[in-house]
C-alpha cells in the first residue's frame, strides 16, 4: 500500500496513470500527450510499473503501456480514484492530447488503405490464410438476420454475408475502398447490399439496429480496440451475434508496415476478456493456422447480452 501511495504521490504520476485509464499508449506517444522528454516520462513509467500501477505489453518493437492488474490495492481504490480526475489541472489538455494521437492513428490506417485499395485482396491472400478462416467466420453467421460488416475493405465477403443474411450493411473509413467495394458489387451485379462511410468508432447506425456484426481483420487496425468493441455491442439487439476475425499475436515487424497494422495480432484470452468486458456471453474461439509465411487466425463468436 506504501509503494502505491509513493508511486502516485507526484503531479506527473497521477496525470500519466489517468491518461492510460484511457488507453494504451508507446512512451513515444505519451511524450506527445504530456509535453515532457524521453527520459523524464519513462523514469515516471518505470516507478508506476514497478509498484504494478501500469504494465507494458511489448508489440515487436514497440512497447505500450496501459493500466495495469498487478496490484490489489490499486484496483480496489481504482473506482474512486477514476471519480476524481476531472479534479487534475491539466485534465482537459490531456484528454485533447489523447484524442489527438487517436486520431493520428486512424489517419495512418486511412491514408493506407486509401492507397492500396486496389492491391489489397492479393495482399491479404498472400499474407493470410483466408478461404479457410473466411469459411470459419461465414458458418457463425446467424440465417436470416441484419447483418453489419465493419471494415468491408473492397467487398469480398458482402456477396457471401448477403446469402445468409435477410440485410446488409457493409462500413469502411476508406472512401477509396468504399468505392472499390461498390464497383465490384456492381460488377458482379449484386443490388440490395447497401455500403456507408464510417467510423469503427462511430458506426453510422442507431442502437440496436442489427442482429449480427462482423469484423472481418479490423480490429488490429484500431486505434482503440476495446472501444470498438463497446461501439459493436450498441448497434447489436439484445441476443444479437458478433463474429470476430483477427490476427494471432506474432512478432512479424514487417506486417506493422506492410498492412498498416497497430497491433501485431492478440492473444486469444486478450480478446476473450476484452468481449466479455464489453457484454458478450458464451464466447468461443477456433485458431485456424497459416501456412508457410502466413500469419495465423482466431475466429471469435459472442453473443450480446
Amino acid at each position: 500500500m506504501l509503494e502505491t501511495f509513493k508511486a502516485l504521490a507526484d503531479p506527473c504520476r497521477l496525470r500519466l496513470t489517468a491518461v492510460l485509464l484511457s488507453g494504451e499508449f508507446t512512451v513515444q506517444e505519451l511524450t506527445r500527450i504530456m509535453e515532457m522528454g524521453q527520459s523524464r516520462i519513462s523514469r515516471h513509467l518505470k516507478i508506476l510499473t514497478g509498484a504494478g500501477v501500469l504494465a507494458v505489453k511489448r508489440q515487436g518493437t514497440w512497447s505500450y503501456f496501459r493500466a495495469g492488474d498487478g496490484n490489489s490495492f490499486f484496483a480496489t481504490i481504482r473506482s474512486a480514484f477514476e471519480q476524481e480526475l476531472d479534479a487534475l489541472p491539466e485534465r482537459s489538455r490531456d484528454l485533447a492530447a489523447v484524442a489527438a494521437v487517436l486520431e493520428e492513428r486512424r489517419r495512418r490506417s486511412q491514408e493506407f488503405f486509401d492507397r492500396h485499395a486496389r492491391q489489397w485482396d492479393d495482399l491479404a491472400r498472400t499474407l493470410l490464410p483466408v478461404p479457410e478462416y473466411r469459411q470459419s467466420l461465414l458458418e457463425n453467421v446467424p440465417a436470416g438476420a441484419a447483418v453489419l460488416e465493419i471494415g468491408t475493405g473492397t467487398g469480398g465477403l458482402l456477396t457471401e454475408l448477403a446469402v445468409r443474411a435477410s440485410r446488409v450493411i457493409g462500413v469502411d473509413h476508406s472512401p477509396a475502398m468504399v468505392e472499390e467495394a461498390r464497383r465490384r458489387l456492381a460488377e458482379s451485379g449484386v443490388s440490395g447490399i447497401e455500403l456507408r462511410l464510417g467510423e469503427m468508432t462511430h458506426l453510422p447506425l442507431p442502437d440496436a439496429s442489427v442482429g449480427c456484426v462482423v469484423a472481418n481483420m479490423v480490429l488490429h487496425h484500431a486505434a482503440d480496440p476495446v472501444s470498438v468493441l463497446a461501439e459493436i455491442a450498441r448497434v447489436l439487439t439484445p441476443c444479437g451475434t458478433l463474429v470476430l476475425a483477427d490476427l494471432c499475436r506474432h512478432e512479424r515487424e514487417a506486417v506493422r508496415e506492410q498492412l498498416a497494422d497497430q497491433w501485431l495480432g492478440f492473444e486469444e484470452a486478450e480478446l476473450t476478456g476484452w468481449m466479455k468486458a464489453a457484454g458478450f456471453t458464451g464466447v468461443v474461439c477456433v485458431k485456424i493456422e497459416g501456412t508457410a509465411g502466413q500469419e495465423s487466425v482466431l475466429v471469435l463468436r459472442g453473443t450480446h447480452s
